[in-house]
């Protein structure tokens, strides 16, 4: 197992915060996700990527906000009833991630996950911490530290500076 399954379960015991996108299943590391609220207003910040969708102000704080659908290459859509904005911690800056559906948390045993697979050298991957088996679903585990570049976490942490 790599260092970052490892890490999974001795940090949180291989507890996940699962969401959809689309029809796939996604979970990420308990101990990355903040809090879970609602679909704000989203304000939008000129020149920034497509992926990012503005900023929140949650409570006083601003916090910005991507959409995975956007940041995977995926349809966009727009949010539904059931749509979600998942405040995470990336690299010690709380960014909030729009998701189509909460599921749940889920502990998943050492055995039921696997590494990232090999899908090829041209499929960036760096960001998937690997996979998770849990009766018949396949859950997809993110490494929230690896799913924005360098670049692009200095355009979201200063968008005014663009």
């Amino acid at each position: 197992m790599s260092e970052s399954g490892n890490q999974l379960f001795e940090e949180s015991g291989g507890k996940l915060l699962t969401f959809l996108i689309g029809e796939q299943e996604y979970g990420i590391q308990i101990l990355e996700a903040r809090e879970v609220v609602g679909m704000l207003e989203i304000d939008p910040v000129p020149q920034t990527p497509d992926f990012m969708k503005g900023v929140i102000n949650l409570r006083g704080k601003i916090i910005p906000v991507i959409d995975l659908r956007l940041k995977f290459r995926m349809e966009q859509r727009k949010p539904s009833s059931e749509s979600c904005i998942v405040v995470v911690d990336i690299q010690g800056k709380l960014t909030g991630t729009i998701v189509d559906f909460l599921v749940g948390v889920v502990t998943i045993d050492e055995a039921e996950f696997e590494d990232s697979p090999d899908l090829g050298s041209n499929i960036n991957t760096v960001f998937i911490r690997g996979m998770a088996k849990l009766d018949k679903r396949v859950i997809i585990v993110l490494d929230m530290a690896k799913i924005l570049t360098n670049e692009e976490l200095v355009l979201i942490s200063k968008p005014e500076s663009v």
